[in-house]
């Protein structure tokens, strides 16, 4: 069973906001709700897990009953960071019957426009990858700095990819890397097919969307709040 895990255990530091980014409401929904409806409704999705906060705890659970009638969906606790809240999330969907070949697709509930060819792009990757990755190739000159400060080294554009997510794993192959790593290790891995690429397992990058952008600024909320203002079509437009 393909199971997703969704991320909502962010405070959202950098918004400057009142509550965690993932619970502003935008066009009379929260953020969350944008990329839990595109899992909720995908074909190759056979379960949900989202990791939360406890205080957002009832709050999610209310926003997941909405979607407990198309697909079983469960919460995790969110972790001290990223990775742990994730491997908390492989934890409960191993409890409830992902495992083997099975493919978990892991996402941040602060990327509301995910589209299912996307998802559907990186869970078909993993028939010939343990881990796969969708990446934008870095537009701008990129620099080196070891302080700051100065330029230290001059680094090859064309060589270079920005992840986003979702990320799709292996999840018999992504859970032992975690098992293994331990969690002082867990604590100091940036991104999520970083522990994969370090544990040995074959990572693969395919094409990612600039229109999936995690809201991170107030200007990301403000260009989210552009798109989800306009008429449907519209919006479904600039998702391609």
């Amino acid at each position: 069973m393909n199971t997703a895990i969704i991320l909502s255990g962010g405070t959202g530091s950098r918004m400057g906001t009142a509550i965690p980014k993932q619970y502003v409401e935008v066009e009379g929904r929260p953020v969350l709700d944008y990329c839990l409806s595109t899992f909720a409704a995908h074909p190759a999705i056979g379960s949900i897990v989202i990791a939360v906060a406890d205080e957002w705890r009832d709050f999610v659970d209310r926003l997941a009953g909405r979607y407990r009638a198309q697909k079983p969906l469960w919460l995790a606790p969110a972790g001290e960071t990223r990775q742990l809240s994730i491997y908390n999330g492989l934890k409960t969907a191993a409890a409830h019957g992902c495992g083997g070949a099975d493919v978990v697709v892991v996402h941040d509930g602060a990327r509301p426009l995910v589209s299912a060819a996307l998802i559907s792009r990186c869970v078909e990757a993993c028939a010939t990858a343990d881990a796969v990755m969708p990446a934008l190739a870095v537009k701008d000159t990129t620099y080196m700095s070891d302080d700051g400060h100065t330029i230290t080294a001059l680094l090859d554009r064309g060589k270079l990819r920005a992840g986003q997510a979702p990320e799709a794993f292996r999840m018999d192959k992504y859970l032992k890397a975690h098992d293994d790593a331990g969690r002082d290790a867990l604590l100091r891995v940036n991104g999520s097919t970083e522990l994969a690429f370090r544990a040995g397992l074959r990572c693969a990058i395919i094409d990612g969307d600039p229109m999936n952008f995690k809201i991170t600024t107030p200007e990301d909320l403000a260009s989210f709040r552009a798109i989800a203002g306009q008429p449907e079509g519209a919006t479904k437009n600039k998702q391609r």
